[in-house]
C-alpha cells in the first residue's frame, strides 16, 4: 500500500487535500505515479454534483500523465517505468462498440456503466478508514492511482508529461471532434463556439483538416489573439451584435457554415451552433456538457432538410 496525497471531494463543493492509501493493483490493473494533471470542466461538473452517477467521497481528475509504478497479474501492454496516459474512455476491445470500426465509445464507459469502482466493484483508495470512490476510473488528482489496463495508453519515453496530460481529454476531444467526428473537408467553413482549451483544439483540428475559414466565437475578447495564432480566420463576440449569433454567421458566410462546434455546454449556444450551419449539408458537433437531466428544445425544421447534429466523446 502506498500512502500519498490526493484531492478528495467528500461531498459536492467540498474538496480538500488529504493523505490517502492506494492499494496495489489486482489482476488486469495498473498502478501509476501521476506526474501531471490537467483540470477539465467535467471535473467541475462532477464536483458540483451535476454529472450523472458520480458517488462521493471521490478523487476527481481525468486528464493526466504518469509513470507505471507496478502492474497486476496478466497485464501485458505496459510495464513498470513506462510513460503512460490514463484515459477516461476505456477500450476493452471486446464489447460490440469496441468491435465496431465507426465507434470509439466502449460500453464500459461511465455513461453506460458507472466508473466509481474498478471492474471488480471495489476501490483501491481509502482515507481516514473510509472507502474513496474512483472518478471515470482515472482519478488524476492523486499522486498515485490504479486503473484497468484497457484505460492506459503507453506513450513515447521522451514525451513531456506536463504537456501530454492534455491528451487525456481536452486536446483529443477538441481536435478529434474536427478530424474524426465532423470529418472537416478541405476548403470548408467552420464556426467554433467557445475558445477554452477544447475550443482552441477544435480550431487546430479545423486548420489541420484544411478549412478555408474558421470563425471563432466567444464573449471573452482576450481569447481572440490565441485563437488567431492557432488558425482562426475571424473572431467575433456575440455581445457586439443586436441579432442572434446564428444570423450573424449566416450573413457572414452566405448560407451558414459547413461545420459548427459547441465547446461551452450551454443550451442556448448548442441551439445557436446547430442553426448556424447550413440547412442542407451542415454538420453541428456537440462537445460541451449540459448538467445531468437537462433538456433542449429545438425547432425540428432545423434537421428536416439535411443538417446533422452529432455528439462526440474524447474526439471520436
Amino acid at each position: 500500500v502506498i500512502r500519498c496525497r490526493a484531492a478528495v471531494a467528500w461531498a459536492p463543493g467540498k474538496l480538500s487535500v488529504e493523505e490517502v492509501e492506494v492499494a496495489p493493483p489486482k489482476a488486469g490493473e495498473v498502478r501509476i505515479k501521476i506526474v501531471a494533471t490537467g483540470i477539465c470542466h467535467t471535473d467541475d461538473h462532477g464536483l458540483k454534483g451535476s454529472l450523472p452517477n458520480v458517488e462521493f467521497p471521490v478523487i476527481p481528475g481525468h486528464e493526466g500523465a504518469g509513470i507505471v509504478e507496478s502492474i497486476g497479474e496478466g497485464v501485458t501492454t505496459v510495464k513498470p517505468g513506462d510513460k503512460v496516459i490514463p484515459l477516461c474512455l476505456p477500450q476493452c476491445g471486446e464489447c460490440s462498440f469496441c468491435q465496431n470500426p465507426e465507434s470509439n465509445f466502449c460500453q464500459k464507459s461511465h455513461i453506460s456503466e458507472p466508473q466509481n469502482l474498478l471492474p471488480d466493484k471495489t476501490s483501491r483508495f481509502s482515507c481516514k478508514g473510509k472507502q474513496i470512490h474512483h472518478f471515470l476510473w482515472v482519478s488524476t488528482f492523486a499522486e498515485y492511482t490504479v486503473v484497468p489496463e484497457y484505460t492506459v495508453a503507453k506513450i513515447d519515453a521522451a514525451a513531456p508529461l506536463d504537456k501530454v496530460c492534455l491528451f487525456g481529454c481536452g486536446f483529443s476531444t477538441g481536435y478529434g471532434a474536427a478530424i474524426n467526428t465532423a470529418k472537416v473537408r478541405p476548403g470548408s467553413t467552420c464556426a467554433v463556439f467557445g475558445l477554452g482549451g477544447v475550443g482552441l483544439s477544435v480550431v487546430m483540428g479545423c486548420k489541420a483538416a484544411g478549412a478555408s475559414r474558421i470563425i471563432a466565437v466567444d464573449i471573452n475578447k482576450d481569447k481572440f489573439a490565441k485563437a488567431k495564432e492557432l488558425g482562426a480566420t475571424d473572431c467575433i463576440n456575440p455581445r457586439d451584435f443586436q441579432k442572434p449569433i446564428q444570423e450573424v454567421l449566416t450573413e457572414m458566410t452566405g448560407q451558414g457554415v459547413d461545420y459548427s462546434f459547441e465547446a461551452i455546454g450551454h443550451a442556448d449556444t448548442m441551439i445557436a451552433a446547430l442553426a448556424s450551419c447550413n440547412m442542407s449539408t451542415g454538420v453541428c458537433v456537440m462537445i460541451g456538457e449540459l448538467d445531468s437531466g437537462s433538456e433542449i428544445s429545438i425547432d425540428p425544421t432545423l434537421l428536416l432538410i439535411g443538417r446533422t447534429w452529432k455528439g462526440t466523446a474524447l474526439g471520436g
